[in-house]
């Protein structure tokens, strides 16, 4: 790996992780020796890059730092267009015409060596086929969760039972025929997945729930990864 790939990689390998990352898992993830490291670091920082290093803990990126957009590897670049395809082709029509001007983005921000990756890329996305259609708008569902604001749901199960339901929505999932709010359900007391193409109808509601929307996001991954108490459909 050149020098100059390899600091970009510790920038990045800092960036994508919370907490401190040690001399000896940097070296690990770049097959490097941890003396390169320690030296890679320290050009780093007298480039005034805003690491900070602990002693016996490791070293944190601080906030704030930014990057331009054309520092993209191939690999990255690939990704980001793969993933483009797939939320243009399962997404709902605002995320699908955003994924589209994201890609044209990239293509016009990265040097003209690195355009082929955008516009030739060597992954793809299958089509959508069969999606079902949402009952909801999801543009303005996502803002309410952006927002922490109430939807009204008239919501019908699996056997075509109707029910009322007012949720504090949490996140949406995109699958590849269906689409799937969760929501902390007020009728149930618990967190509830519901289909959106089994949603006859939505108010969007001024109200904002208690809890603060990161909080509550945070509850429900907390539910996913407990196996004892995953989340049930809405029911």
């Amino acid at each position: 790996m050149r020098r100059a790939d390899r600091l970009f990689q510790i920038i990045q390998a800092l960036r994508r992780r919370r907490g401190p990352v040690t001399a000896e898992a940097l070296a690990a993830e770049l097959e490097a020796s941890k003396r390169t490291i320690y030296r890679d670091i320290a050009d780093l920082i007298g480039q005034r890059v805003p690491i900070r290093g602990e002693a016996g803990v490791g070293y944190v990126l601080e906030a704030g730092f930014d990057m331009p957009p054309m520092m993209l590897t191939p690999d990255e670049i690939e990704a980001a267009v793969l993933g483009a395809q797939w939320v243009a082709a399962h997404g709902d029509p605002a995320l699908s015409k955003a994924a589209h001007d994201l890609v044209a983005k990239i293509a016009a921000a990265v040097p003209e060596r690195l355009r082929p990756f955008v516009l030739e890329p060597a992954t793809a996305a299958n089509p959508a086929w069969n999606q079902a259609r949402d009952g909801l708008d999801m543009a303005r569902t996502r803002d309410c969760i952006r927002d922490g604001r109430k939807l009204r749901l008239d919501y019908r199960d699996e056997h075509g039972h109707g029910s009322e339901r007012t949720v504090w929505p949490v996140a949406v999932g995109y699958h590849a025929t269906t689409r799937v709010l969760a929501a902390w359900c007020e009728l149930r007391q618990a967190f509830r997945h519901f289909r959106t193409d089994r949603v006859a109808g939505a108010d969007f509601l001024e109200e904002r729930y208690p809890a603060r929307p990161a909080v509550l996001r945070q509850q429900w991954r907390k539910t996913l990864r407990r196996p004892s108490d995953r989340i049930e459909r809405a029911g």
